[in-house]
């Protein structure tokens, strides 16, 4: 029996993956599964970069908007909530076409991931959650040194989760995600990146995507969010750097430096997570323009969606 066919479209931040996307779903009429570990909360738009009416060009998106910024949302969440929107796309006849550069989320639901479900152990996490962030991640990266690389120290709540699985199980969270890797997949799935050779390019682009978010109004949208600390939602990259020049702990051309520079470094992340994926069917887009890109991606589907 065949599995159902779903496509993604994944890559570093600022890249182009949404137009790439749109387009993908007007030639195969498909829709949208965002996998962006904040798009999920409403009223988190512009630093989300969050996909506008304009640029959605009447393809629905799904997996945006659907919690408050006071809740708690992981990746668990995700691929249970995920994985019925894929299922209803398909019901509908029509493609699923994940887009979106949170690598964890995507995996969660293309690889079938059952996660290590270890439990949650309220003693532990309280211990835990008194480290510094340092502290935490330098023993993550003793315990599960590939976990650590790919997992920022300042996502304390996923350091802790990493540590927690492997203090309650005995095993990392890295051996849990190769068990996984050998379940069975539900779905066949193409994989497309982009990605730009000229590492200074991509910068660039990421910084004046950052001055786009501030000149659209990011400070006044954090101002109206009320977001907590400590909260999923509160750690985001461009939203803790304005809490903190809110919080008059900053100047507003430092805070905005800050989510640069931490834009910069996901990206990197980001590359380092994808990379480690030997059959995503990688676009250069320093090489290729954006209609060169477009008309071999829709090549290569179109051979896909055949076989």
């Amino acid at each position: 029996m065949k599995k159902p066919k779903v496509v993604a479209v994944v890559g570093p931040t600022a890249v182009g993956k949404t137009a790439l996307s749109v387009e993908i779903c007007r030639a195969f009429n498909g829709e949208v599964v965002s996998c962006d570990s904040m798009q999920v909360y409403r009223g988190m738009d512009i630093g989300t970069a969050k996909v506008t009416r304009e640029e959605a060009k009447g393809i629905r998106h799904r997996m945006i908007d659907i919690c408050d910024v006071g809740e708690s949302f992981s990746c668990a969440d995700y691929a249970f909530r995920a994985k019925a929107e894929t299922d209803d796309i398909i019901s509908h006849g029509k493609l699923p076409v994940f887009c979106g550069g949170t690598g964890l989320y995507l995996d969660s639901v293309l690889t079938g991931n059952s996660f290590s479900e270890a439990g949650v152990s309220g003693e532990l996490r309280a211990e835990l959650s008194k480290k510094s962030e340092d502290e935490l991640w330098n023993y993550l990266y003793e315990i599960d040194r590939e976990s650590a690389e790919a997992t920022h120290k300042n996502n304390k709540k996923r350091v802790i989760r990493a540590i927690e699985t492997y203090k309650l199980t005995g095993k990392t969270k890295t051996e849990w995600d190769r068990l996984s890797r050998r379940e069975q997949k539900p779905y066949d799935s193409l994989i497309i990146g982009l990605r730009c050779s000229d590492r200074e390019r991509l910068y660039d682009r990421i910084n004046a995507r950052v001055d786009e978010m501030m000149s659209r109004g990011l400070v006044d949208e954090v101002k109206s969010l009320g977001l907590e600390h400590g909260s999923c939602a509160g750690a985001a990259i461009g939203y803790k750097e304005i809490i903190a020049y809110l919080e008059g702990k900053c100047t507003l051309d430092s805070a905005v430096e800050e989510i640069k520079k931490a834009s910069r470094n996901y990206a990197k992340r980001q590359m380092t997570w994808f990379s480690r994926n030997k059959d995503i069917l990688w676009y250069d887009t320093d090489l290729l323009s954006q209609s060169e890109i477009r008309e071999r991606a829709i090549s290569a589907l179109e051979k896909f969606l055949k076989d």
